[in-house]
């Protein structure tokens, strides 16, 4: 289990945890970008026999006063053994350990907000419990989820239904611990859902914003650290991949603009850094 790694920014105390990794294709989160120019950036090294490459599971803990941010919940521990081998081969389920190492139960978190529901990025959001009934994970928390992104993963279609899974949110509606928003709205005091869409339609990433002091969650508008750098290298898995060039290119200039910590949820632990630019030429650089 991976140490968790801590960062200030204002008045932000924030902590991200890993739960752990998913391997897949290098060539789908490089989208149409040959395998030429790839390669050479992921390293061979980083390869497995079928090609596939470790994506992190990089969650994020935000305190400030008395509110305990958790900004999504990775995979979780419902899923059934074929599903971990077959579509989300890997090694993921231990989040409520990088809780704990930090001094926090589940008890002790106000507010979840997913960037987005599929299943690498809220499975947490629920557990079963011993006799198998569904209840939330954070029992004392209000979940914040965009109504757009909810509706989508209510009525999955041919392709997102292999990720979009009930069990992850449905829940929180009989528990009454859902927020349903919709925009760029507060999920606790300076801290707030950014529209960033592409990858699915109303994904949105989370921004940190005290004391003059930046930090972005970015969610699934970035797969690979690369993709800040370089925008038009868009993951095969992004629904709307203009969309998604457009957001990514706002995200960069944001982060130039402001010198924000980045967050990236597919990063290698603990996905954090900061874009820098010299001679036109933009570099992410891990911090």
């Amino acid at each position: 289990m991976h140490t968790p790694a801590r960062y200030t920014v204002g008045e932000f105390e924030i902590a991200v945890i890993s739960d752990g990794y998913i391997k897949l294709d290098a060539g789908a989160v490089m989208g149409l970008v040959p395998r030429v120019m790839w390669e050479p950036i992921i390293g061979k090294e980083n390869l497995d026999a079928e090609h596939r490459m470790r994506l992190g599971l990089n969650c994020m803990v935000v305190r400030r006063g008395d509110d305990v941010l958790l900004v999504d919940t990775g995979i979780g521990n419902k899923l059934a053994s074929s599903g971990r081998e077959g579509a989300f081969p890997g090694d993921h389920g231990h989040l409520l350990d990088g809780l704990n190492a930090l001094g926090l139960t589940p008890e002790d978190i106000t507010v979840v907000a997913n960037t987005h529901l599929h299943a690498d990025h809220c499975g947490w959001n629920t557990i079963r419990d011993a006799g198998g009934n569904l209840r939330p994970t954070f029992p004392n928390a209000r979940y914040y989820i965009q109504a757009g992104e909810f509706k989508a993963a209510s009525h999955p279609n041919e392709r997102t239904r292999g990720t979009y899974f009930a069990e992850n949110f449905q829940p929180l509606l009989a528990s009454g611990q859902l927020e349903l928003v919709e925009g760029e709205v507060d999920v606790m005091p300076g801290a707030r859902f950014w529209a960033t869409p592409g990858h699915t339609f109303d994904h949105a990433s989370i921004t940190l914003s005290s004391a003059g002091q930046t930090a972005i969650y970015t969610g699934d508008l970035v797969h690979h650290a690369v993709q800040v750098e370089r925008p038009a290298w868009i993951a095969a898995f992004d629904l709307f991949p203009l969309t998604s060039l457009d957001s990514k290119k706002r995200l960069a200039e944001r982060a130039l603009r402001e010198n924000a910590l980045l967050i990236c949820v597919h990063n290698p632990f603990p996905g954090t850094g900061r874009l820098t630019e010299r001679d036109g030429r933009r570099t992410f650089v891990n911090e």
